[in-house]
């Protein structure tokens, strides 16, 4: 059975891991995920974890290691954070187009400069189209069940792709939180041992990567888009028997109080739960509104949005980013919610805001601030673009 415990996110992480007996870790210390890779060299040191931790100098080399033994055979994992993300572009790249299934915990913090330890979402934006499955988990409950649920997501042989999982650097990495965490027993016959497709050896000599000339770069990248189009059959086949099977039930996109709302608050991660707490608010004082979670960041889960978002009592999306796209919208999650619904004849106005970069915190005040400029809004009929302020940034010192 299950057992109730209080534990670090970080190290909840480290145990979804060594219950998923990956083969390889590689990884190099960043703030704020080291603690995930401490606990994963402790438990293969101390024999709790039979696997090769292979000690890199940078997370360029870390990624490299990923995907090489994960073309090899083996059940891989790693976990960075923000400048280590951005060194490891080059073979972040490399990952989903050679179809090795890593799974790499993103604990997502600021990208310099200038410098910052502290979270936002810009790592991952950064990343955004790699070709990476890719996840955002509210609390500590949802970052560990989300990597245990990353292995046969990623490792399905209609799917063969990388998995991230984004939770909040500080805000969740280093809290203690009370977690559901699984006897080895019982995710033992969920996360089956791994059979690659395919895999290198030294006997059978192949090519994996070579030169794209012009003749077939583009069926490849074509190729690629239409694999992680398709796995969003296998997330939701995941996501089900994971419920099936443990009682936690995940969505691409979950709502809360959204029903009859006619305003919500559109966000991914940990603001979520914060969003919760001004939704209650202004329900007592008689406002429609809601918040709805974007979980499922790649694949983009279009139909869900669509569903979600149209044809029913909401008028006013407010999107919640925290990156901002210079020069251009607000964000990138502005930019892919207003693609998603451009096309829909009962489309509700959408209108962008941008929160809690470099860590600031997001206060109650500016949750009540971001739904009366969704009320503001449908007012005077404007969305943004049509406002003198391009990037309305909530929070921001006068």
């Amino acid at each position: 059975m299950a057992r109730r415990e209080g534990i670090e996110v970080s190290i909840a992480i480290a145990e979804a891991a060594r219950q998923a007996n990956v083969d390889v870790v590689s990884a190099y210390p960043i703030t704020p995920q080291t603690h995930i890779v401490e606990h994963l060299a402790q438990l293969v040191a101390d024999g709790d974890l039979d696997a090769d931790y292979i000690t890199v100098e940078s997370e360029h080399t870390a990624m490299s290691a990923c995907v090489g033994a994960s073309a090899a055979g083996a059940r891989v994992f790693t976990s960075t954070s923000s400048q280590g993300l951005a060194l490891m572009n080059e073979i972040v790249y490399l990952a989903p187009s050679l179809r090795t299934p890593v799974v790499m915990a993103l604990a997502n913090r600021a990208l310099s400069g200038p410098i910052s330890i502290w979270n936002d979402h810009s790592d991952v934006m950064n990343e955004r189209d790699t070709g990476w499955i890719s996840m955002f988990a509210n609390n500590g409950q949802e970052a560990y069940d989300l990597t245990l649920m990353a292995f046969p997501i990623g490792e399905d042989q209609r799917v063969m792709l990388p998995v991230m999982i984004n939770f909040d650097g500080f805000i969740l990495t280093h809290v203690i939180e009370p977690i559901y965490i699984f006897d080895n027993e019982e995710i033992a016959d969920f996360i089956p041992p791994f059979e690659p497709f395919y895999r290198v050896h030294p006997d059978y000599p192949v090519t994996m990567g070579p030169v794209g000339v012009p003749d077939v770069y583009t069926e490849a990248k074509k190729q690629q888009d239409v694999a992680i189009r398709e796995s969003r059959a296998v997330i939701e086949r995941v996501f089900e028997e994971f419920a099936q099977r443990y009682g936690r039930r995940y969505k691409a996109v979950e709502t809360y109080k959204a029903d009859d709302a006619e305003i919500v608050l559109l966000a991914q991660g940990s603001v979520i739960e914060a969003a919760e707490v001004a939704v209650d608010h202004l329900r007592d004082q008689g406002k429609k509104v809601g918040a709805v979670e974007l979980r499922l960041w790649r694949p983009f889960p279009f139909d869900d949005l669509k569903e979600t978002l149209c044809g029913n009592t909401i008028r006013q999306v407010v999107v919640l980013d925290r990156c901002i796209s210079f020069g251009g919208q607000p964000g990138p999650v502005l930019s892919e919610v207003r693609s998603a619904l451009y096309h829909e004849p009962q489309r509700p106005m959408v209108v962008g805001v941008v929160a809690g970069l470099g860590g600031r915190d997001v206060s109650l005040e500016n949750y009540v601030e971001m739904f009366q400029i969704g009320e503001d809004c449908l007012r005077t009929g404007k969305e943004a673009g049509e406002e003198p302020e391009l990037v309305k940034i909530v929070g921001l010192r006068e």
